[in-house]
């Protein structure tokens, strides 16, 4: 049984990583599938069928444009479970930043998605059992300023770990190398809060407050990258 208890109004950390440590993601097209179902399955009313049925209609295809044209013929409006504010997708992971707006809402959400996520990969790769090494983690985050380094670990101090594997260990050996990287990356919420990308996905909720502006953004998340704060990520994380 989860020992968390999710509360209307709080923000979470929520993550999973692959069985054994294995990949979750193998193409950009799985990121992409798995971001389309963060869309889709923010909504009482989504299903996990609702995907294929999209890709039934449309021979194959599936996009962003496609959800949004499904989603407003066929529903009056979403009911969304969830506000997502973040997210991060690694090769063998996945890191989001959820704020609970109702009752059940992140175990719903997350229940959808991840059953949905892993009935696509298996079907895709011809693989059985579970793909996720468990059900998802998820530790309460109230303090603003952990709140704030958080988004800057998903968003920059993670996906920094691709090309300085050894960041976190022993601090970033070239700030704008790594700063420029996580711009180039797609597939974490850097590029929103840059100002440079606009997601249907996310909600930048409280987050709004605390970077009125990119620049404000951006240097907070260079400070941290100078400060070599990265022992503060272990907050984060359950064992």
């Amino acid at each position: 049984m989860r020992k968390i208890k999710f509360e209307i109004g709080k923000t979470y950390h929520v993550y999973n990583q692959g069985v054994n440590k294995c990949n979750i993601f193998l193409t950009n097209a799985d990121r992409w599938r798995f971001l389309q179902g963060m869309y889709l399955f923010n909504d009482e009313n989504s299903s996990l069928s609702v995907l294929y049925q999209i890709e039934k209609e449309n021979k194959g295809r599936i996009n962003f444009t496609l959800l949004k044209s499904f989603i407003k013929k066929n529903k009056d409006s979403r009911k969304l479970l969830v506000e997502i504010n973040a997210d991060c997708l690694m090769p063998n992971h996945f890191h989001l930043i959820l704020k609970e707006i109702k009752e059940d809402g992140i175990s719903r959400y997350m229940q959808k998605l991840g059953s949905g996520y892993a009935s696509y990969f298996n079907k895709k790769y011809g693989r059985v059992g579970s793909l996720f090494r468990g059900p998802f983690r998820a530790i309460a985050i109230e303090d603003d300023f952990y709140l704030r380094y958080l988004l800057v670990y998903l968003n920059v101090i993670n996906p920094g770990q691709l090309i300085e594997p050894e960041l976190k260990e022993k601090g970033v050996v070239d700030i704008d190398k790594v700063m420029n990287f996580a711009e180039e990356f797609s597939f974490s919420t850097n590029l929103d809060y840059l100002g440079n990308r606009d997601s249907v996905i996310i909600n930048k909720g409280i987050f709004k407050e605390y970077f009125p502006t990119p620049q404000n953004y951006e240097k907070f998340a260079r400070d941290i990258l100078e400060s070599k704060k990265y022992d503060l990520a272990e907050k984060f994380f359950l064992e």
